[in-house]
């Protein structure tokens, strides 16, 4: 009976050594963080921000390493609903938000850590012209530029052509019908919250709410998507030939998409951002399915950090509304909008997801 305890104690003795032996990284460095990889989807305005260093740095400092694909935010439902393992998705608005939150079963209030309104963007020779033609308006003070959706929804009416704007006709790549350009509505959120905006002030500045209000703005709905011709899936497309100089004089994006250049000191040459006298903003809503998604949600949300690079990147902090302000405030060229509310943007209702989606459709030609 001695010898076997005697052995027993042994072993227990050998099994104390052997444990020792094993580094504990935990206790060897106790500010070391265990990081664990979060899997998700993100709108394609969104990937420069995940890839960049910084906020890789920032996010591995918290514990999180993210893998997102990019997608449109339209089409982000479906990837989604047939995608196992996703912590998260992070569409760029609200409405295909809830479709995926719906999907998933979820009843928590997603968060929307930061947003960006939609602009239309030219550059300074267009915007000039448009000035003096009255669809568009520079405040004497601020500088700050507004498209003026009233008399481009008349226009659109109206097949008007840059031909028929005063001193068009000295720029040789002002030619055809005035329109501006989007994204798909389908498949895109920019295009769809254009469409959203569109059709709010074609129906006397009401949100389209039935099907005889779909009706009603069907026609120019569909007449400002067929002039673009074929639509990109994404909004940095458009963007990225309005930057190499070819395409439509106008585009319809994110002013994220040129603050961030500005910010980070990129030429932006003589690009001129102008906002829509009735506008939508761009709620970059986060649908959380796992704690380890909830914790990416309230980091961008609250890290100081994180913070200052979603500036970095163009976008409009949330949970700090100044922030972007103090970041833009000395650019002179381009000029950006200090405070939304000073500037006076009305903000268009945008309807329910199911008209958004006759409304998307309408525009793009199908039947009824």
């Amino acid at each position: 009976m001695r010898r076997a305890l005697g052995v027993l104690a042994a072993l227990a003795l050998l099994g104390g050594v052997t444990y020792a032996l094993v580094p504990d990284d935990r206790k060897a460095d106790p500010t070391k963080t265990v990081t664990v990889t979060v899997t998700g989807l993100i709108g394609s305005e969104k990937r420069a921000f995940f890839e960049s260093p910084e906020v890789k740095a920032e996010l591995a400092k918290q514990g999180l390493e993210v893998h997102a694909d990019s997608t449109g935010s339209w089409t982000m439902s479906e990837q989604a609903k047939s995608t196992s393992g996703l912590d998260f998705a992070f569409p760029a608005s609200t409405a295909p938000a809830r479709e995926i939150q719906r999907e998933w079963g979820l009843q928590d209030s997603p968060l929307v850590p930061f947003y960006s309104p939609l602009v239309v963007v030219a550059h300074a020779p267009v915007a000039q012209i448009l000035k003096d033609n009255k669809l568009a308006a520079q405040d004497a003070s601020t500088g700050v530029w507004t498209f003026r959706m009233d008399e481009y929804v008349a226009a659109l009416k109206a097949v008007r052509k840059w031909q028929d704007l005063t001193d068009a006709q000295n720029h040789a790549e002002l030619s055809g019908p005035l329109f501006v350009t989007t994204t798909d509505p389908e498949s895109s959120s920019s295009g769809a919250l254009y469409i959203a905006l569109l059709s709010y002030v074609l129906n006397n500045n009401l949100v389209v709410s039935d099907d005889q209000g779909v009706d009603r703005v069907r026609p120019v709905l569909y007449q400002a998507t067929a002039l673009q011709g074929g639509q990109k899936s994404s909004s940095d497309e458009p963007f990225r030939d309005f930057l190499a100089g070819v395409g439509n004089p106008l585009i319809f994006g994110y002013e994220s998409q040129v603050a961030a250049m500005a910010v980070q000191g990129q030429p932006t040459g003589d690009m001129v951002v102008m906002y829509p006298d009735t506008t939508a903003y761009s709620d970059h809503t986060i649908i959380a399915r796992t704690e380890n998604g909830r914790k990416l949600a309230g980091l961008l949300q609250n890290d100081e950090t994180l913070r200052a690079l979603e500036v970095r990147f163009g976008f409009r902090p949330q949970a700090s509304s100044g922030a972007f302000a103090d970041r833009v405030k000395d650019i002179r060229q381009p000029v950006f909008a200090l405070d939304l509310n000073a500037a006076k943007l009305k903000q268009a209702t945008v309807p329910s997801l199911d008209n958004l989606t006759k409304l998307t459709k309408a525009a793009k030609g199908s039947p009824k």
